[in-house]
C-alpha cells in the first residue's frame, strides 16, 4: 500500500466535506465498515461534491465519465460512527480531472481514494470549458 501523503491526511486540506451516516449493514465479520461500502461512501460523497460544484451543467450533448478510482485504506473504521468525506481537485488536465477524497472518522483519515473523470461528448474526450475549469480551480486541494 503506499503511503499517503500528509496533505491527504489533513481535513484542512479538501475546500468540501460532505458528513454521512454509517449503516449496520456497512459492517463486515471483523466489526468494521467493509471495503465495498467504504467504495460506496466515498462514491456518495463525490456525488455531493459535483453536485455542490454544479459540474451537472454541462453544454448539451457532453457526459463526464469516470474513467479510474484507486481507493487506500489507512485505518479501521466503524459503526455507528457518522464519516466525513472531504473531496478537492486534485489535477485538471485538457479533458479530464481528478478528484482527491478522504474518509474521516473523528478527524482521522481512514481511507483515501482519487478518481479520474473525463468529459466527452459524442466524438469522445472534449476539452474542458473555460468556466468549469476556474470552477476546479477555485477548489483544488492544499498540498
Amino acid at each position: 500500500m503506499p503511503k499517503p501523503q500528509s496533505w491527504q491526511l489533513d481535513p484542512a486540506s479538501y475546500p468540501f466535506s460532505h458528513r454521512t451516516e454509517t449503516r449496520f449493514a456497512d459492517m463486515d465479520v471483523l466489526g468494521h465498515i467493509n471495503n465495498v461500502s467504504m467504495a460506496g461512501l466515498f462514491e456518495h460523497g463525490r456525488g455531493m461534491f459535483n453536485h455542490a460544484i454544479e459540474v451537472q451543467n454541462k453544454a448539451a450533448g457532453q457526459r463526464w465519465l469516470i474513467v479510474s478510482v484507486s481507493l487506500d485504506y489507512i485505518a479501521e473504521a466503524h459503526f455507528p460512527e457518522h464519516v466525513d468525506v472531504a473531496c478537492g481537485i486534485l489535477r485538471i488536465g485538457n479533458s479530464s480531472w481528478d478528484i482527491a477524497s478522504a474518509a474521516f472518522q473523528g478527524g482521522e483519515c481512514k481511507a483515501t481514494c482519487i478518481t479520474t473523470i473525463v468529459l466527452t461528448d459524442a466524438n469522445g474526450p472534449t476539452a474542458i470549458n473555460e468556466d468549469l475549469r476556474a470552477k476546479f480551480e477555485r477548489l483544488t486541494v492544499r498540498r
